[in-house]
């Protein structure tokens, strides 16, 4: 992995690769974000760099040995401890990470910015859940007591270290407070405040922001070659969380934007035969397209409201729908955006628990009716 397949995040990039130039690297790092971020690509990016035998200005060579075995996750000094759990194949004596790395590699040159659930799923843990067991931190101690094979480094990349059991953490602890010499831990966490206060203390922060609309848009693009109008409409679900916006495509089948605009029209003209045709649409759509369109609605709501309070909260916005914000801005003030805003999370808990869509979509027409027109 390079730090120039991550797109955005030029700070933390730049922080990054000057901790290694100024010979400033700390032994434990905790790259934080939530799933679906950067957190692992760039874990993976700074430790290629750091290893790499022809550094660039802004990045690693990508072409020499320590790239090219990097680049496959091959690299003798770059160790993996994952969560991990018995399979039908795996019995329980052998749950360690090391027995996992052929689909470990397989799972994240797939995508670096999966999440739990898929990684079990991918190695077949059923209904069972992840963890990093006891045994795993042995098997830590022995791993770091040996020296470096190739780089300069020896590197230990930790995903999900919350997920450790409590041994292990303690043990993991001891070595972070004796770092064995020219040894890296990259710690990858999603929920820092599970982890032990004292590991936290002892590691360096790397925060990873999430990514911006523009950027899932231009990485949904770019790597599933999407079209622009799925792409925002995705982005604005997804929440700038790359996980959910690969799994988003399949469920994202209709033209939202365009279906929103029309109940809008039909609520603010009181058009109910209207809006009681739109229910059969509404319920054609299946209830995952259901859900994400309710989402999809409230995202919309809530740019009305900051384009109210400030045209410049609202950063990107393809031109319809601009203009439908500008427009219907007019219409919103704080009490009955309020009262719309819950009237739409109401009708995404009913359809989420096999409420009758098309009940749920006339019921919420008439009440978006009334708080448009201002009366309730």
């Amino acid at each position: 992995m390079q730090f120039s397949q991550i797109l955005g995040h030029q700070e933390t990039k730049q922080m990054l690769l000057n901790s290694v130039r100024q010979n400033h690297v700390a032994h434990a790092q905790l790259f934080l974000g939530k799933e679906g971020s950067a957190n692992l690509a760039l874990a993976l990016a700074y430790a290629t760099y750091i290893n790499c035998e022809n550094k660039q200005a802004d990045d690693s060579c990508g072409t020499c040995s320590s790239c090219t075995k990097m680049n496959k996750l091959v690299h003798p000094d770059f160790n993996f401890v994952m969560p991990v759990t018995t399979t039908k194949n795996v019995a329980a004596k052998d749950a360690l990470s090391q027995k996992f790395l052929t689909e470990w590699r397989e799972f994240i040159l797939a995508s670096p910015y999966q999440g739990l659930n898929e990684w079990m799923q991918h190695i077949g843990a059923e209904n069972k859940q992840g963890a990093i067991s006891k045994e795993e931190s042995r098997q830590l101690v022995k791993l770091v007591s040996l020296k470096a094979f190739e780089g300069d480094y020896k590197i230990v990349l930790i995903w999900l270290p919350e997920l450790m059991h409590p041994f292990a953490a303690n043990a993991l602890l001891k070595l972070l407070e004796e770092p064995p010499a020219k040894t890296l831990f990259l710690l990858v966490s999603q929920s820092a405040e599970k982890l032990l206060a004292t590991i936290t203390s002892r590691t360096q922060i790397v925060q990873v922001r999430n990514f911006t609309e523009e950027e899932v848009i231009t990485w949904l693009q770019q790597n599933y070659n999407t079209d622009q109008t799925t792409a925002y409409q995705v982005a604005q679900l997804a929440e700038g969380n790359l996980n959910a916006a690969s799994n988003l495509l399949s469920e994202v089948s209709s033209d939202y934007f365009s279906f929103f605009l029309t109940w809008m029209r039909s609520c603010f003209g009181y058009k109910f035969g209207e809006l009681i045709d739109m229910s059969e649409d509404f319920q054609k759509l299946g209830r995952e397209n259901q859900k994400n369109f309710l989402l999809y609605a409230l995202n919309l709501f809530r740019k009305v409201m900051l384009y109210g309070v400030d045209a410049n909260l609202i950063t990107y916005l393809p031109p319809d729908e601009m203009k439908f914000v500008q427009d219907f801005s007019k219409l919103m003030n704080a009490d009955n955006g309020t009262r719309m805003a819950e009237e739409l999370n109401q009708a995404h808990y009913h359809i989420e628990r096999n409420a009758n869509p098309k009940i749920v979509f006339v019921d919420s027409s008439i009440q978006i009716a009334h708080f448009l027109r201002g009366n309730y």
